[in-house]
């Protein structure tokens, strides 16, 4: 079953930036996405759940337990970044291994286990390569078979696929539908795109200025009301309905 993940009045502040007044839930199993502009604190909201930041104010709990200063390898959560964060001098085999082996399996095994997760993501064959000699989308994929190998029951992904050409960022959003589903995982995502908020999410966080400033169902993106601010953010006109920009 997936985590449920809690922040409360959540603050974080980087040299002049400051995240603030960040209160919201997660449901098991849910797929979260926290939308907004560059820069507006969405990453430092999701580093902070990974443990990254330790925060100012405020708390994080996964499952009603308070992780705030629980070191990251203790989190139960995985992480996705957009550059894949893949080690190059290990083999892709190797950087999926990785992960276990710090949690104490044996080597064989490690590597048994992470050519097994390679082959659920399609990527088996790349086993031995380097990560440098691997597309963006198939280093997306080597980045979440390391994240899932060790079946955490949260995953976050930063930007996951910004980098990606159309054709591969629609092939991965199904590999995404599938790890929730499969995997039976809770997923939280930073993006900036509004279509891949709405087709991914189940809900929608906006986050504008280093505070949230609104939570909607995807289906709703549009046409919920708010503030002037946030229909600005969207697009809209103050009677809530779209204007000609593009998203």
């Amino acid at each position: 079953m997936g985590a449920r993940l809690d922040i409360q009045d959540l603050a974080v502040r980087l040299g002049p930036f400051e995240l603030r007044d960040v209160t919201l839930s997660v449901g098991e199993r849910e797929v979260f996405a926290l939308l907004g502009r560059t820069g507006s604190g969405k990453s430092v909201l999701l580093e902070t759940v990974a443990g990254a930041y330790d925060p100012d104010e405020g708390r994080v709990l996964i499952d009603g337990v308070d992780v705030t200063k629980v070191p990251v390898r203790q989190r139960d959560v995985g992480v996705v970044y957009q550059d894949c964060a893949l080690f190059p001098h290990l083999s892709v085999v190797g950087n999926v291994a990785y992960g276990l082996e710090c949690h104490g399996v044996k080597r064989a095994e490690a590597h048994g286990r992470a050519l097994a997760e390679l082959d659920r993501f399609g990527v088996a064959h790349l086993g031995d390569r380097s990560p440098l000699g691997v597309s963006g989308g198939e280093a997306q994929r080597v980045a979440l078979a390391r994240a899932m190998v060790l079946r955490p029951r949260l995953l976050l992904m930063d930007e996951p696929f910004s980098a990606l050409d159309p054709t591969t960022r629609e092939d991965m959003y199904e590999v995404v539908r599938t790890v929730n589903q499969e995997y039976d995982c809770t997923i939280v995502f930073v993006t900036h795109d509004f279509y891949e908020a709405q087709l991914l999410a189940d809900r929608i966080a906006i986050i504008l200025d280093g505070r949230l400033r609104a939570v909607v169902p995807s289906g709703q993106l549009f046409t919920k009301g708010c503030d002037e601010d946030v229909a600005a953010f969207l697009g809209r006109n103050r009677n809530g309905s779209r204007d000609r920009r593009t998203a």
